[in-house]
């Protein structure tokens, strides 16, 4: 069994669990209902906050808050989480919230993701797994962010708002509506430009997904047909056998917010 390492000056609550292997830095705060998974390292001047649960071999990095209250004047003090997955890397100056009870009490996040410095998630959010938040990206409450969806440098998300799986956010970016997956954003409100080919062909998806893809945006954004008409002809056709093109559509089709443009 490794044994935990725990600085002389940090100060840790009755009521935190820690399992084996954790490394906690001198003079961090941690408090309240917290559980912190094996394996985890957290650095000096860390606050965590209690009801903060933790997986196993996480990394976060000095100055982070993690847990705190929800930043929403109708939190009154409820009883809400942060749930943290496994083997996810957060940086210096990171804020994490906890969900509220209107927004059904969790923020979530998932695994192997990357959430740079100054980066912020509000209460409520879902973020899934190897996504990347760059440095200064900032998601309002009840956001969602599927697998693999990188947010660019200091962009601003707005609350209620969904990024599909393998979107790619430019920096700056600011986003009213949802952005469906495998696509490229970018600019002041955000616009869409294409599929996110580079970023697919990294992940290894294949060329016959990319070329379908590719089909499908130009049907909805490019030839000035109505949406339930764009989607009734990709559901005719062959594409629409492929798994990405299905996820494609079935986003656009349950849009709340709508879809960018």
């Amino acid at each position: 069994m490794k044994k935990n390492q725990i600085h002389k000056t940090a100060i840790i609550g009755s009521d935190v669990e820690i399992e084996e292997g954790v490394v906690i830095g001198a003079y961090t705060v941690i408090e309240g209902k917290v559980k912190i998974g094996k394996d985890t390292y957290i650095a000096p001047h860390v606050v965590i906050k209690g009801e903060t649960q933790i997986g196993k071999n996480n990394k976060i990095m000095q100055f982070a808050s993690i847990g705190e209250d929800p930043q929403d004047l109708k939190y009154k003090g409820g009883k809400t989480k942060l749930i943290i997955g496994d083997n996810n890397v957060i940086r210096e100056f990171v804020t994490l919230n906890r969900g509220t009870e209107e927004g059904g009490g969790i923020t979530r996040i998932g695994n192997n993701n990357f959430i740079m410095s100054y980066a912020h998630v509000a209460h409520d959010c879902f973020i899934g797994n190897q996504v990347i938040l760059a440095n200064a990206a900032n998601l309002a409450g009840h956001i969602h962010i599927e697998d693999g969806a990188v947010v660019g440098a200091l962009s601003g998300v707005h609350q209620f708002t969904r990024i599909g799986e393998h979107a790619f956010i430019g920096g700056a970016t600011g986003v009213r509506q949802d952005i469906p997956p495998y696509v490229k954003a970018s600019d002041l409100p955000a616009k869409l430009y294409g599929i996110n080919t580079i970023g697919l062909r990294r992940k290894k998806f294949s060329l016959e997904t990319i070329e379908a893809l590719k089909r499908c945006y130009r049907i909805i954004f490019r030839e000035g047909l109505l949406l339930k008409e764009a989607i009734k002809r990709i559901e005719e056709s062959e594409d629409y056998n492929i798994k990405e093109v299905k996820t494609f559509v079935e986003f656009c089709k349950n849009s709340q917010r709508g879809i960018t443009r």
